[in-house]
């Protein structure tokens, strides 16, 4: 492929990132008691704003793959992180679906989000293929506990939510067993801590705006 198709196509994933109408190519996870529960209006806020942060995040695993994609060396890597990100495009779709039917917004800062990913993710990719896929690996484990914790936090009664996020979760950890096979390394202590510390800014910042 052309880097000048290459470059249409990140412009265009940036864009749905951003803006909205992303498509999923698998169906959006579907609980069989939907529609037939009632949230309150607390509830109906709160899982509001849990599932725009799941969209965030999922804004910022796209320019995250998108640019450590352009930079990896290996076609096999390139193949796997575009794998990955396909499957992350289904979840910020299923997610962006969600907030929609619960009355709410994207978070009015993703061009914030995706522009401040995408450098990171560039200076991943420029450290290697191995720290490149590490910080894959360790950003999915994140990934992972923070999905957890919105398990148990998320109205019991909103099982559509909870359907989504749970199948978001297996996802999440398919993809960093995946970055780990291709030889990901463990990255630093002191990197895992920054990490934690601003995807924590990141939470808190998006569960309101």
């Amino acid at each position: 492929m052309f880097l000048s198709d290459r470059l249409i196509i990140e412009f265009d994933t940036a864009l749905k990132s951003i803006s909205g109408g992303a498509h999923s190519r698998r169906s959006i996870p579907i609980n069989e008691d939907h529609g037939k529960t009632t949230l309150s209006e607390a509830e109906r806020a709160h899982a509001a704003g849990l599932m725009r942060v799941n969209h965030v995040g999922e804004v910022c695993a796209q320019a995250l793959y998108q640019s450590q994609k352009l930079l990896a060396r290996d076609p096999q890597i390139q193949e796997m992180l575009n794998h990955s990100a396909q499957e992350e495009m289904d979840h910020l779709a299923w997610c962006e679906t969600r907030v929609k039917e619960l009355g709410s917004h994207t978070s009015y800062l993703n061009p914030f989000w995706y522009a401040g990913s995408f450098a990171i993710g560039l200076l991943a990719g420029l450290a290697g293929d191995q720290w490149s896929l590490g910080f894959v690996a360790e950003t999915e484990k994140q990934v992972e506990n923070h999905l957890q914790s919105h398990l148990e936090t998320l109205p019991e009664n909103d099982q559509q939510s909870r359907a989504i996020v749970k199948q978001m979760r297996l996802d999440e950890i398919e993809h960093g067993k995946d970055a780990i096979d291709a030889g990901g390394v463990v990255l630093p202590p002191v990197i895992q801590k920054l990490m934690e510390a601003s995807s924590k800014l990141m939470t808190s910042t998006a569960y309101k705006i």
